[in-house]
């Protein structure tokens, strides 16, 4: 059998700080990637010369660099997903600062490869591990306690964009809805909903796949610590969480003819009924079973119901 071709979907944007080692890590991979995908967004340091210098050290593993839509990460990954060329069989999103262990793609390969038939969408995501700027002082990022799903994706997003890896079939879907969809909150929680969403199998990797490095620039940054609960608190109590859901309702409803009957009838439920008084909140997070990872998660969904905030 031929091997997979998997393209790398790199969003860059002023990345000059530590790209140069994600891209080595691209190149150390056990199973190479066929396309390395970048699309920057108006980078003003020396991102685009890092790139150019690595195409030229590396002529034979293929780069293509396009101009991103200058309109945030969530936009700039949804313009990698709707220019991903046909003849690749499978497609993984990448940050700019990360590293990735050198057999990520094979892991994943691996596991798409043995999870379904040919024709069914999958996701594949995994553990990362959590370091900081200098890629010391690492640590397994938290397991999901409860299993992937529709209803856990409508409040929350366990699937980390920079371990996604999407088979052909997911693929193709997430590429139409790419074309079909304004605006994300997150291109990683867009690409769990859309697929839980649709009834493709999700994947959960026990294995970290690369090194997940925080700093001050990480938009969301690891879910864990009295940081990253004191964030999610300021998320409720300021209505972003709620705005997210804003955005993420949309989002969907433009594509909802990609979900099953029953997960349209589900967001319907939870869009209406999160408008309503407090006991139809209540009502719509009974009869909908949406779940948060997590006693504190679900607490803050509790919360965030009751305060008028989901």
């Amino acid at each position: 059998m031929t091997s997979p071709a998997v393209a790398v979907l790199l969003a860059t944007y002023n990345g000059a700080g530590n790209l140069a080692e994600q891209l080595d890590s691209f190149a150390a991979q056990s199973h190479l990637p066929a396309l390395i995908l970048v699309s920057d967004d108006g980078s003003t340091d020396a991102t685009r010369e890092i790139l150019a210098g690595f195409r030229d050290a590396h002529p034979a593993l293929p780069l293509e660099l396009v101009e991103g839509p200058r309109q945030g990460s969530g936009a700039n990954f949804l313009s990698l997903l709707a220019r991903c060329p046909d003849g690749i069989d499978m497609a993984c999103f990448a940050d700019q600062d990360d590293v990735w262990l050198e057999d990520k793609i094979a892991r994943a390969v691996a596991r798409l490869d043995g999870a379904a038939t040919p024709e069914d969408p999958v996701l594949y995501c995994a553990h990362t591990w959590e370091c900081d700027a200098d890629l010391r002082g690492r640590r397994l990022s938290r397991s999901p306690r409860k299993p992937p799903g529709f209803r856990n994706a409508l409040v929350q997003n366990i699937a980390a964009g920079n371990t996604i890896m999407l088979n052909r079939p997911a693929l193709d879907l997430a590429r139409r809805a790419a074309r079909d969809t304004d605006v994300i909150a997150m291109h990683d929680w867009w690409v769990y909903q859309l697929m839980t969403g649709a009834g493709a199998q999700v994947i959960y990797d026990a294995q970290a796949v690369l090194l997940y490095r925080q700093h001050g620039g990480n938009l969301v940054g690891a879910n864990r610590g009295t940081l990253a609960t004191l964030r999610r608190l300021r998320h409720l109590f300021t209505g972003t969480f709620r705005t997210w859901n804003d955005i993420n309702i949309a989002a969907l409803e433009q594509v909802s003819d990609s979900l099953t009957p029953e997960n349209r009838a589900l967001l319907r439920h939870f869009a209406q009924g999160r408008t309503q008084g407090l006991a139809g909140r209540f009502d719509m997070l009974r009869d909908t079973r949406v779940y948060r990872q997590g006693a504190l998660g679900q607490a803050s969904l509790w919360l965030a119901v009751l305060l008028a905030r989901l």
